[in-house]
């Protein structure tokens, strides 16, 4: 009951929602960067939502399937085949024992998602299974995915081997792109920006630098000005806080991200679109639209009243054994 690597990818972790409870200790969360796809995915297959996946980026590993297994795959779309044949994204796949799943061409998004129905055997570290790769903990040995590697399922599934017949609605997908506009709601410091850059803060575009990370994502656009000379003390941060940087450019904080920061808060990006930011590469772009506390809420009750709903229709789907 496992698969084998064949061919290891770029940067391939096994992740989940996240290690959370120990930011008073300086122990940061970890977890895959687009969360939602996670989620979709893992509802798909009647997982529990926490259960841990694979995260890959592009050029993406190639896997031998040593028992048979039902699969999902999310988030960026890297053109995934079985033994040459695509079989899409958001959907459940049965693979026969001897499959090969490889990846062949990105189509949209830099972040792929594999789950198996029942999850992967992998041991937690404070609750989470998540890699720490600066930590080296977590996940695999704490560090990414080589050859030969071998992941163990946590059961072994029956199948019937048939095309599958459902796969998840686009309209509760993620809308996945290139140049997103984000919906933020303002930071702590926003109004301390000159009238000038505030308007830069929310007319332009800001690039994605190549030597973002999953710790953050570094943005270039126009230089950014404070009216006045700020001194801060540490404070909390989290997730898709944008921090003002002393060069004048900002800075995204993502699944990596240390617990405090001392630089300036200028908005927290609404979790209803972190995935959005979470599938952005080097050289894509992104922009920004303030909405209220009150609006960002409104939206993520609505996504998880349509996880929910998701949630309710795969359990009768997944009654059966497939």
């Amino acid at each position: 009951m496992s698969l084998l690597i064949q061919k290891s990818g770029i940067s391939t972790t096994v992740q989940d929602l996240g290690r959370n409870g120990f930011r008073s200790f300086g122990i940061n969360p970890n977890g895959a960067m687009d969360k939602t796809a996670v989620r979709l995915i893992n509802i798909l297959l009647g997982n529990n939502e926490t259960e841990p996946v694979l995260e890959m980026h592009f050029p993406a590993p190639k896997f031998l399937f040593v028992e048979s297994v039902t699969i999902a795959l999310g988030g960026g779309n890297f053109g995934a085949e079985i033994d040459g044949e695509e079989i899409g994204s958001w959907r459940c796949v049965a693979v026969k024992k001897g499959n090969v799943l490889s990846f062949v061409q990105k189509k949209i998004g830099n972040r792929g998602y594999l789950s198996v129905k029942g999850g992967f055997q992998i041991e937690n570290w404070l609750g989470s299974a998540s890699t720490n790769l600066k930590a080296k903990i977590g996940g695999l040995e704490g560090r990414n995915l080589q050859k030969n590697d071998r992941l163990y399922f946590k059961l072994k599934t029956n199948i019937e081997f048939q095309k599958p017949d459902y796969r998840i609605s686009k309209s509760i997908i993620p809308p996945y792109r290139s140049l997103p506009k984000v919906r933020v709601v303002a930071g702590s410091e926003l109004g301390k920006l000159t009238a000038e850059s505030r308007m830069n803060f929310f007319e332009g575009n800001f690039k994605v630098r190549n030597e973002s990370d999953r710790m953050g994502f570094r943005l270039h656009g126009e230089n950014l000005y404070l009216g006045e000379r700020l001194e801060m003390l540490s404070s909390a941060v989290d997730f898709g806080t944008i921090q003002l940087l002393p060069d004048g450019q900002m800075v995204i904080l993502m699944a990596d991200h240390q617990t405090t920061g001392g630089y300036p808060r200028l908005a927290h990006i609404a979790e209803v679109d972190l995935p959005l930011v979470a599938q952005l590469g080097s050289n894509d772009q992104v922009n920004f639209e303030l909405i209220t506390i009150a609006e960002a809420e409104d939206l993520i009750m609505r996504r998880e009243k349509d996880l929910n709903l998701l949630r309710i229709a795969c359990s009768f789907k997944n009654a059966r054994k497939f």
